[in-house]
């Protein structure tokens, strides 16, 4: 069972800056398929950005160019770097993993079985 745990949430202003981390334990981290997900107030969760594990990543439409999700596997670390953040970004931001991905789409969060609790990002 692959377990995860968010940090690096917080408060920004806009135009700023967060990175968030996710470590992942209980399985060989760098053969996971890994993505972030968020969920906006009074809205359902979708998919921001995912990553492979050979490194090849997706992100969705409105984050494209200003967030970058990547990976240290010596550090069973997965990370989204957030740039010029926009109100709109404001939302609990959760780390899945997935052992496996059928098909050819990354940003599916059915495909994602282990889920981490969730970091909190205000941007005002």
């Amino acid at each position: 069972h692959v377990q995860l745990v968010e940090s690096g949430g917080g408060s920004v202003q806009t135009g700023g800056s967060l990175t968030l981390s996710c470590v992942a334990s209980g399985y060989d981290f760098s053969r996971l398929y890994m993505a972030w997900f968020r969920q906006r107030p009074g809205q359902e969760r979708e998919a921001v950005a995912a990553i492979d594990n050979t490194g090849s990543a997706t992100y969705t439409h409105s984050v494209a160019g200003r967030f970058t999700i990547s990976h240290d596997n010596a550090k069973n670390t997965l990370y989204l770097q957030m740039n010029s953040l926009k109100p709109e970004d404001t939302a609990s931001y959760y780390c899945a993993a997935a052992k496996y991905i059928l098909g050819p789409s990354m940003l599916d969060q059915g495909k994602y079985k282990s889920w981490g609790r969730g970091t909190q990002v205000t941007v005002s």
